[in-house]
Order: C-alpha cells, then structure tokens, then sequence
C-alpha cells in the first residue's frame, strides 16, 4: 500500500479523535421575542405584574467548549403594567428612580450546560446603580432556522427570584415583599 494514502489515513483517524474545534457564535436580541417580566406579591393578596418593553444585547455561545457570554441592557422607562399611574409611580424614585438610573445591565459570564443545551447562566444584575450576583435558570433552550431571517435563532425561558432590597429598593417594606420573580424570555438571531 502506498506510504502517502497510509499517513493519509492514518491523520484522518487522529483527527476523528480529537475533541471538535471549539466554535464561538455571536447572537443579537430579537425585541419580538425576548422579553423581562416581573412578579410581586402585593401585599400578600394578589400578584403585581409587568414587563420592560425595551431592550438590547448580544448573546456569544460555544457549545463545545461550553461558554458564553451574555450582555443584555434594559430601558427601565420602558415598564409597562398596563396601568399608567402604576408604570409612575414604578419609574419614580420609590422604586427603580428611572430619571438617576435609565437603563439596567445583566452580564454574565458563566454558564451551566447539560450536553449542548444551557440551563443556567450566572452572572451580574446592575440596577439602581448596584451590581449584584444573579443566576438564572433555563427552563427550556432550543436553536431553529428561523423561516423569516433564514438564520439560526436560540433562545429559551430563564427565572430567577431577587431581593430587590440588595439593590436598595425598600419601599413598602414588609407590606410588599422583597422577592421578586424575573421571568426572562429571550431569542436571539445568529450574527
């Protein structure tokens, strides 16, 4: 046999034992699809609920090497609870003082995999000028070709639960709670 096919295929053999190249792909927010909801007890009768209607963001996964990062910034202006008076006084300073503080940054650096899916990222929540550690956990992920951009979009539903007073919003203390439910839906399209 000749000597050129033998080491010929002799590379091919320690290539297919090598672990696969790692491969990072950078994705940018779809504002159609990803969205910040929040929940909070009030007082301990019913559920208070809304949303930021804008934001913006990049999203980088390598799910070989099991990284990524995630920089995600929220106009805080932009709550919306369906209820006017409410999205003021939720503006003003007795809750996210949107005038000394417009925007609000989650980033992270750490995320938790089970093969290619995530199902957690950790990171920082910047809010009211404080920077906290939060970590989110995914209830679903998932990547598809996207019929209308023909490119591939990931996404899924992550939550956490804060404490809003570590970022200095006390108002209303116990009377309305402390805890407050995030429920992050994101999609993100392939750059």
């Amino acid at each position: 046999m000749n000597k050129f096919v033998l080491a010929l295929g002799a590379a091919a053999a320690m290539a297919s034992l090598a672990p696969a190249q790692a491969q990072t792909v950078t994705y940018t927010l779809d504002p159609t699809h990803t969205f910040v909801t929040w929940e909070a007890l009030h007082f301990g009768t019913s559920t208070s609920r809304g949303r930021f209607d804008k934001k913006e963001g990049k999203i980088t996964i390598d799910r070989t090497a099991r990284t990524g990062s995630v920089d995600i910034t929220i106009d805080m202006a932009s709550i919306s609870t369906g209820v006017a008076p409410f999205d003021n006084h939720l503006r003003s300073k007795d809750f996210f003082d949107v005038a000394n503080h417009p925007t609000a940054r989650f980033q992270a650096t750490g995320f938790g995999f089970e093969g290619t899916q995530v199902t957690s990222v950790r990171g920082t929540l910047t809010l009211l000028g404080k920077t906290q550690p939060v970590e989110l956990k995914a209830s679903r992920f998932n990547c598809y070709e996207n019929p209308f951009f023909k490119r591939e979009v990931c996404g899924g539903d992550f939550e956490t639960t804060i404490q809003r007073s570590q970022w200095g919003s006390t108002y209303g203390l116990p009377g309305i709670p402390d805890n407050v439910r995030l429920l992050v839906q994101v999609e993100a399209i392939k750059q």
